[in-house]
């Protein structure tokens, strides 16, 4: 089961300034329907990542992060990630502080397996404003 939000353990560790967004590389990685994934994960972990062509394990870099600030909410932004030419079936994904020993930041549930064959696969994320950003602290 995949559950989505931003994990219990990141939250904790932004009150004792773990991740430092100006500099740490995050990093996203897809998983299957049978991935186990929710307020709990503490870190990446390759039980139930997908496998197939247009995707390579531990996932991908995640471009252009920003952290900003508008109507007294702070917010990350990052671009959309692609995966080109994808062949795989994925149900969710964890976005992870790689440079801070893989520790898990937030999960995506997709809804429904999202199956490609031999196409490109983009997480269409929320629009990057302090409203609808997919990590933002109200």
């Amino acid at each position: 089961m995949i559950t989505a939000g931003l994990t219990d353990s990141f939250k904790e560790q932004l009150l004792l300034g773990v991740h430092d967004f100006d500099t740490d590389v995050l990093k996203i990685a897809l998983y299957t329907s049978s991935a186990v994934l929710g307020p709990t994960t503490t870190v990446y972990t390759t039980v139930g990542e997908v496998s197939g062509t247009g995707y390579t394990a531990p996932g991908q870099i995640l471009l252009n992060v920003t952290v900003n600030l508008g109507m007294g909410i702070g917010y990350v932004s990052f671009d959309n990630p692609v995966w080109p030419g994808s062949t795989f079936a994925t149900r969710g994904a964890l976005i992870y502080n790689s440079t801070k020993a893989n520790k898990s930041v937030g999960v995506l549930n997709f809804g429904i397996d999202q199956t490609m064959n031999g196409q490109s696969f983009t997480i269409q994320l929320p629009t990057d404003d302090p409203e609808t950003a997919l990590i933002r602290i109200t």
